[in-house]
């Protein structure tokens, strides 16, 4: 009676961790796997070398010039803001005013740089 009873708790527990299901970014994710099966170089593959966390070369978004014109006027402001923040002879009053104009440039700068993007095609 002891080992019935041992063995149905165990296959208890067994279909009880099988049933768990995983929320997944405001879905219902049943855990496992997407293995794909391609022929030859065509279509997604699986490779059991490969990281499973990334999708294989080739199979990304590459940013548009737009994008990156972008990261590199934000870049350089955020230098440029980063400076004036950590410059000790300015007072405290005076960094914040030129900390607030530089944010306002830099957005006025992103601005310029969509409108002159998506005119020029």
């Amino acid at each position: 009676m002891k080992k019935i009873l041992m063995m149905m708790l165990a296959l208890g527990m067994v279909y009880g961790v099988s049933a768990q299901r995983i929320v997944h970014g405001g879905g219902v994710y049943y855990g496992g796997p997407r293995v794909y099966v391609g022929v030859g170089a065509y279509g997604p593959f699986y490779n059991p070398f490969y990281y499973p966390f990334y999708y294989p070369y080739g199979y990304y978004n590459r940013p548009s010039k737009l994008d990156l014109k972008i990261q590199d006027i934000k870049n350089d402001y955020r230098d440029r803001i980063w400076s004036v923040k950590h410059d000790s002879s300015l007072t405290h009053k005076e960094r914040r005013q030129q900390v607030h104009m530089l944010k306002e440039q830099r957005d006025r700068d992103v601005q310029d740089a969509r409108r002159n993007y998506y005119k020029s095609y």
